[in-house]
């Protein structure tokens, strides 16, 4: 038997949608509808399948995404998801096969950085990616929290009104452009993403009608959007709901807490679970008693594998002022060498300097896990992940590198 890998073509994208059910567990026959949604994700040249015999044995995309930087700049990225290998093929070298030839197309292409959502964390740093955003999941014990049970909506002269999916898909994109100027680690999202979180193109069967709700302020501009479902669980003829959050963004404080609170304040509500957000949101916060919020989840989120360094350091903004040499590893890919960085709040210029002498050496996995200013460079270098040329480069670096706020992807891709 032989194996290869090529990209797949149209007329056998329902063998590698057949290959990608079987890869994550699911049924492997989709229905005429589902197939037909799923084509839409279809791009001439960003599927690639591994095949042995002709029948495909692993899959993989790619599709084009921005990615926000420190200080709100969009970075042109290489957004990877659909990897599986079925388990009859593994250890063969599919993945590796198909990773190095997207990675080198990207590369091509002018991506600075390629993303990914890491479904099983020790599979991607061989590959030069690093975790670059954590996710937090809290549960809110409602009659806890010390809300005011009988609010009816903001004071500040704002509203919040429900919203069905085809008001989200009008209100939505261009309020989450708003948020994600402002927030490093978001992505962009297309309008088959919004489709897609509306149920207007359905590519499972399983799809639940959920609620929406917008908050608008007193002159009326929309700036926050929450979705949600909730169960329908008794207790003794009493009620114990749950409101799952599928997603909440807003673009200010005051827009967050409102719909927060609104949810806690929904009839038979006594349970909300907040969905992935941010590892520093503010939610617990915004309750009178913080602790009725308990974390339930914690994990990395966006993976992130630096394809550009020149382009990828000098398009992030830095808190302080300072220079690093910083010696980049990357013996698969395109990003190894030694680099200079000059940076100051007014801006930042990364040069090749291959005759300096370096003050840090890093693979290039732990330069993506440093670059949207979440991890700590002497953290990295206590564990042996980055090692210091000279006595107290990675203070020095932790000084530029970090920021105040941490990023955060709100989307699963």
């Amino acid at each position: 038997m032989t194996n290869d890998v090529r990209t797949v073509t149209e007329a056998g994208f329902e063998d590698w949608q057949r290959a990608l059910s079987t890869g994550f567990l699911r049924e492997p026959v989709l229905t005429a509808e589902q197939l037909d949604a799923r084509r839409r994700q279809f791009v001439p040249g960003r599927l690639l399948g591994g095949y042995e015999d002709g029948r495909c044995v692993a899959t993989f995309r790619s599709f084009a995404q921005e990615i926000t930087a420190v200080g709100g700049t969009p970075v042109p990225a290489d957004a990877i998801s659909n990897v599986t290998v079925s388990p009859t093929h593994r250890r063969r070298g599919l993945l590796t096969r198909m990773m190095h030839r997207d990675l080198a197309a990207a590369r091509e292409r002018g991506d600075v950085v390629a993303t990914l959502i890491a479904a099983e964390y020790p599979i991607y740093g061989r590959f030069g990616f690093g975790p670059a955003t954590w996710t937090t999941e809290w549960t809110v014990e409602v009659p806890r929290a010390g809300l005011d049970p009988r609010w009816s909506g903001p004071g500040d002269g704002g509203r919040i009104d429900l919203v069905d999916g085809e008001d989200v898909r009008k209100l939505g994109p261009e309020l989450y452009e708003r948020f994600r100027r402002a927030q490093p680690g978001a992505v962009s999202r297309d309008e088959l993403w919004w489709q897609l979180h509306t149920g207007a193109v359905r590519t499972h069967g399983n799809w639940t009608e959920p609620f929406h709700a917008v908050h608008r302020s007193a002159s009326g501009e929309v700036q926050g959007l929450v979705t949600y479902t909730s169960d329908d669980t008794w207790n003794g003829k009493q009620p114990d709901q749950t409101a799952s959050v599928r997603k909440l963004i807003a673009t200010t404080p005051a827009a967050e807490r409102a719909l927060w609170h609104f949810l806690c304040s929904i009839d038979w509500i006594t349970k909300v679970r907040s969905g992935f957000r941010g590892p520093d949101d503010l939610l617990p916060h915004y309750l009178p008693d913080p602790r009725a919020a308990r974390v339930t989840g914690q994990a990395d989120w966006l993976w992130v594998r630096i394809l550009d360094v020149v382009r990828a350091l000098e398009a992030r903004t830095y808190e302080g002022t300072g220079t690093l040499v910083l010696d980049v590893v990357d013996a698969d890919g395109p990003a190894g060498g030694r680099f200079r960085l000059d940076a100051s709040p007014d801006g930042a210029s990364c040069t090749p300097a291959a005759g300096a002498t370096a003050d840090l050496t890093l693979p290039v996995a732990e330069l993506g896990t440093l670059w949207l200013g979440d991890e700590s460079p002497v953290r990295l270098a206590a564990l042996g992940r980055v090692r210091e040329e000279r006595e107290g480069a990675a203070r020095k670096a932790d000084a530029l590198l970090r920021t105040s706020g941490r990023p955060w992807c709100p989307d699963l891709f």
